[in-house]
């Protein structure tokens, strides 16, 4: 499917910026499907996440994500569309979005989700890490469309410049849970798979 056009303005007015000062970096692009649409799973750190993930795919694919449905005001709503977003209530089970995600992998997009559910704080010790989000595993599984980690760093040092730095991770292996009766066992040994691709992809940038 195409980029709307709002899309295709933002990355080519933030390619200069993100190649430029922040020395975007990105590996792994060989490991991402060729065609079809995927579930790219990442770790989150800064609600600009989405920006530097997408850009190294542009022009040829583009990514849709959720955003929290309290964004979509006027006019921010016709922006969040045009950049690929759609919305999600959070905390209330959406199955409207996860229904949506279905549909658009089905359709051949690639959708962005963030399994961590919310962005990191620096200098914050939790004393309980809350489990990671099945999410991203239920939609491939669902979907029947494979699940793709990645991992970003340096969208939380914007302010001073910092490198980004994007790596892409091949499929995680998920052929073996999609024949289970048990979508919620299963989509929790999915996401344990997935998120230690994402800690070795985050190890490496």
């Amino acid at each position: 499917m195409r980029a709307p056009l709002v899309y295709h303005a933002i990355a080519l007015l933030s390619w200069p910026l993100i190649h430029g000062p922040f020395r975007l970096r990105a590996q792994g692009r060989e490991n991402l499907p060729a065609g079809g649409g995927y579930v790219l799973a990442c770790n989150h750190v800064s609600n600009l996440d989405p920006w530097p993930l997408g850009l190294p795919l542009w022009p040829r694919r583009w990514l849709r994500f959720m955003a929290k449905a309290e964004l979509f005001w006027w006019p921010a709503k016709y922006v969040l569309d045009g950049a690929g977003a759609f919305p999600v209530h959070r905390g209330l089970g959406d199955r409207a979005a996860i229904e949506t995600a279905v549909q658009l992998v089905q359709e051949g997009n690639v959708v962005v989700m963030f399994p961590e559910g919310t962005r990191r704080r620096k200098g914050v010790a939790k004393r309980h890490v809350a489990r990671p989000r099945t999410g991203a595993a239920r939609i491939a599984l669902e979907a029947g469309v494979p699940l793709v980690p990645a991992a970003v760093s340096g969208t939380d040092r914007l302010l001073t410049l910092g490198p980004l730095r994007i790596a892409y991770g091949a499929p995680v292996e998920i052929d073996d849970l999609r024949a289970g009766d048990d979508i919620r066992h299963s989509s929790q040994e999915a996401t344990e798979r997935l998120m230690t691709r994402i800690g070795e992809l985050e190890a490496t940038l």
